[in-house]
């Protein structure tokens, strides 16, 4: 049976990004290593310009009946201040919401090559690895009503859970805990938010069912903190929709670059793969993006989707020893001396290769 891949490139690098995992993707088809076919719709941006909607029907249509999704990265300067149904951004939302893509699971890990790409000292980040669990159709980013006041000179969000949203994603995040160290930090604001004392209770409340599982409640504010300074007494985060977004993306830079990080988001029967970067419109044709990301969401999908670990982990494998030889694309370099996006792209896949 064909594992049927919807590629969803999208805007600014997203496209860019996009080419080197379908270098993989031929090669894997062309040598049967996997049986894959795939194909291609539109969100974010370009579908705005192609179809007059972020998250159009035709997309929705190829999203429902994937195997799984591999997307590049959405937004466009473009659009950027249109009405908030019509930005590109909408459209992930929309993916994320009608899919029920409620888990997110961005990990944090570091090649040993790139330990001196990162600001922090060598020691702080040698050997981390650490998974984030974040919420991801709920919280103030999904919370009705919102919008301006009649004036226009004020604003307003609804930040808001439900006790069945926090069980399902702090279940999952305790069921993955018992396969990794059994440490779990939730991540929250309880001490001001009303929906953080909601989160809190009930991820004690499943923490009962847990109990060889060790659980340790943290502020956001420390736990930002923390991540920088000790990043290595975390395991698994388990957090919510906005501070996950924010607490991942600061996680990144431990790695050394924001290029290097893979997410899945999933459901009980969806699955999205992507870069944890946005579109990077000022850098988007220029051929510089680090598509490395991109290519650890396409091992990540063919573990979690496919069951297929040990794919997953040749491409893992193949990246290490690119960077091993030296070869760095811009964001890493810190010199001129770099390769470009589909030089990696064509590095990695020459390992691969020799790796499989």
């Amino acid at each position: 049976m064909k594992n049927n891949i919807l590629l969803l490139p999208g805007d600014g690098v997203g496209p860019e990004i996009m080419n080197e995992a379908v270098k993989l993707l031929n090669y894997i088809s062309e040598k049967k290593i996997c049986d894959i076919n795939y194909e291609q719709a539109d969100i974010g941006g370009i579908a705005i310009d192609n179809h007059g909607n972020p998250y159009p029907n035709s997309t929705h249509e190829k999203a429902i009946k994937s195997s799984a999704i591999l997307l590049g990265a959405v937004g466009t300067k473009k659009h950027e201040n249109n009405q908030n149904n019509m930005k590109p951004e909408s459209g992930l939302l929309s993916l994320r919401k009608k899919l029920d893509l409620y888990i997110n699971l961005r990990p944090v890990f570091i090649f040993q090559s790139l330990v001196d790409s990162s600001s922090l000292k060598p020691d702080i980040i040698s050997n981390i690895d650490l998974m984030i669990v974040r919420e991801l159709v709920s919280d103030i980013y999904f919370g009705e009503p919102r919008g301006f006041d009649q004036d226009n000179d004020s604003a307003f969000n609804t930040m808001r859970y439900s006790a069945s949203e926090v069980k399902r994603i702090a279940k999952f995040a305790f069921d993955l805990s018992m396969k990794r160290s059994k440490k779990i930090t939730s991540v929250d604001k309880a001490n001001v938010l009303e929906t953080s004392q909601l989160w809190r209770r009930c991820v004690d409340q499943i923490s009962e069912q847990y109990p060889e599982t060790n659980i340790e409640h943290m502020y956001v504010d420390n736990a930002a903190m923390q991540l920088i300074k000790d990043p290595k007494n975390f395991d698994v985060i388990l957090t919510g929709n906005i501070f996950g977004d924010i607490l991942s993306d600061e996680a990144s830079m431990l790695t050394g670059s924001i290029g290097m990080l893979p997410s899945a988001s999933l459901s009980e029967k969806y699955s999205v793969y992507e870069p944890i970067h946005g579109s990077a419109p000022d850098i988007a044709g220029k051929n510089i993006v680090n598509p490395l990301a991109m290519i650890l969401s396409l091992g990540m999908m063919f573990e979690h989707s496919f069951d297929n670990k040990e794919l997953s982990d040749l491409i893992r494998v193949s990246i290490n020893n690119v960077l091993d030889s030296g070869k760095l694309t811009k964001d890493l370099s810190g010199t001129k001396d770099f390769v470009t996006t589909s030089q990696m792209g064509d590095l990695v896949l020459d390992e691969l290769k020799r790796n499989v």
